[in-house]
């Protein structure tokens, strides 16, 4: 090619990429310059949701439509006694109330309360909290319509916290109960109550767990949620966002008597269990085995040769109990129930108390590492039993424990036999929660009852070891991690 022929395909080339450059540079101009939504849109489509041209958070105001009129206020009446200040003879108002006590008025004094409920029969049936109306002399309640009615308190069941009220009253709108066990972490739910007496107030949040259980007498498998719930709103139903009621707003956590972002929930086919027995009975029978029992991680998986940490540890056995007629023994890991099995040490509660008392149940346990089945007759569930407090030389070993025998006396006191009382700390122990006053009843199931015993069995410990604990009225496994 020669020099002219070359020129003119340069400039050739030239034209063409100045006339590209003009097309797109319109076209950016049009776009920018006049299309102003067209980036927005855009933008809304590359982040929403497939399948979806916008992401909307959820709105449930159909829901307060149609079921907030079954949503009802209770408020309630009630006496307390005063009582005197229990004072120590040194203490300086000692002899000020002992002097002017008298004076003090004691007839009974009226106190108010408020609370929620909602309709589950259309005659009047309402479900609420037991510690609403517990000890109540008058029980009112409110409709959304202005009615008011004096409601009779059917049953109540401090151990799922659940009571049953009627009213006279037909053809009431009522709720749709539906399956907490479809219901998972991170969805939507919404509460509808009286929050410090405001009727019908409705909140939202999302479901934070499931399956909690809370340091209390009841065995209720709580779900947990951020829903604002405040003094007023125990006994109001929690929706999830197919307008069901999938649980009965119970209990909040709080320093000050408000809501902090947890509130939990008592599943409603639980409270719907004790419904259908409180309005037939006026009464809740359950189950029990006579067992307490305890979470296993996994150091007291490795201790108790677990694959892997499931199962509920039985840390104490009552004596005489359907358990301990049938074997069963601390450090014993309940795996199954009736072929149903046991991930999380709650279950086994739930398991129990929906036993029939007097039927037979088949436990899968694991102890020292081996598998067995127990049969044993469901007993009937009763008050909790409170053991005696342990009072208090002893050479420290491997765990860093300074422990003594227990006295005769001590023995008897807390219904033991043999174990050491701990006296110092330091060490794998300490760190792994282990206090002054704590007595240790087994070491990995073994029973202990000397120090030289406790001694010879920490010449051979392993990786971890699990100590059988006793801490004022309960027994627990702790796990020490011995490096």
């Amino acid at each position: 090619m020669n020099r002219k022929d070359l020129n003119r395909s340069l400039l050739a080339a030239g034209v063409i990429v100045a006339v590209v450059v003009a097309f797109f540079a319109t076209e950016l101009w049009w776009s920018f310059g006049h299309k102003e939504t067209a980036a927005p849109e855009v933008a809304t489509a590359a982040v929403a949701p497939a399948g979806n041209t916008r992401a909307q958070l959820p709105g449930f105001s159909w829901i307060v439509d149609k079921y907030g009129p079954a949503v009802v206020n209770i408020s309630v009446v009630g006496e307390m006694k005063p009582e005197l200040p229990q004072l120590d003879p040194n203490d300086p108002f000692y002899e000020f109330f002992k002097r002017f006590g008298q004076a003090i008025p004691r007839q009974p004094i009226p106190v108010r309360g408020q609370g929620s409920g909602f309709i589950v029969n259309p005659d009047g049936l309402v479900l609420t909290n037991a510690h609403v109306v517990d000890g109540a002399s008058e029980v009112d309640v409110k409709l959304t319509d202005k009615r008011e009615f004096r409601a009779k308190v059917v049953g109540v069941d401090p151990y799922s916290d659940v009571a049953v009220i009627k009213i006279d009253a037909r053809d009431l709108p009522t709720v749709k109960p539906g399956d907490p066990a479809r219901t998972k972490p991170g969805d939507w739910v919404v509460a509808i109550g009286s929050p410090f007496g405001f009727e019908n107030t409705v909140t939202a949040g999302i479901v934070s767990a499931k399956q909690r259980r809370l340091p209390d007498e009841t065995y209720v498998p709580f779900i947990q949620t951020d829903v604002p719930v405040n003094p007023g709103n125990s006994g109001g139903p929690l929706f999830n966002r197919q307008g069901e009621v999938i649980g009965i707003n119970s209990q909040i956590f709080s320093g000050t008597g408000g809501y902090m972002g947890l509130s939990f929930a008592i599943p409603i086919d639980v409270a719907m269990k004790a419904e259908q027995q409180l309005a037939a009975h006026g009464k809740v029978t359950r189950g029990r085995i006579g067992v307490s029992v305890q979470e296993v991680n996994q150091s007291l998986a490795d201790s108790f040769g677990l694959r892997k940490p499931e199962g509920a540890l039985v840390s104490g056995v009552e004596k005489g109990g359907p358990a301990d007629k049938a074997g069963i023994e601390p450090g014993d890991v309940i795996v199954k129930m009736n072929g149903k099995p046991i991930a999380e040490s709650s279950d086994l509660p739930t398991l129990v108390a929906d036993a029939k008392p007097g039927t037979r149940a088949t436990l899968e346990i694991v102890r020292k590492g081996q598998t067995k089945e127990v049969e044993l007759t469901v007993g009937t569930m009763q008050q909790r039993k409170v053991a005696g407090d342990a009072n208090g030389q002893a050479e420290k070993g491997g765990l860093g424990l300074a422990v003594r025998p227990l006295a005769s006396e001590e023995q008897r006191g807390l219904g033991v036999e043999g174990g050491l009382l701990v006296e110092d700390v330091t060490g794998p122990a300490a760190l792994a929660g282990i206090q002054p006053g704590d007595v240790i009843l087994q070491v990995d199931g073994t029973p202990v009852r000397s120090v030289e015993q406790l001694r010879k069995l920490t010449t051979r410990l392993g990786r971890h070891v699990a100590l059988l604990v006793q801490r004022q009225d309960a027994r627990i496994f702790v796990p020490v991690d011995v490096g």
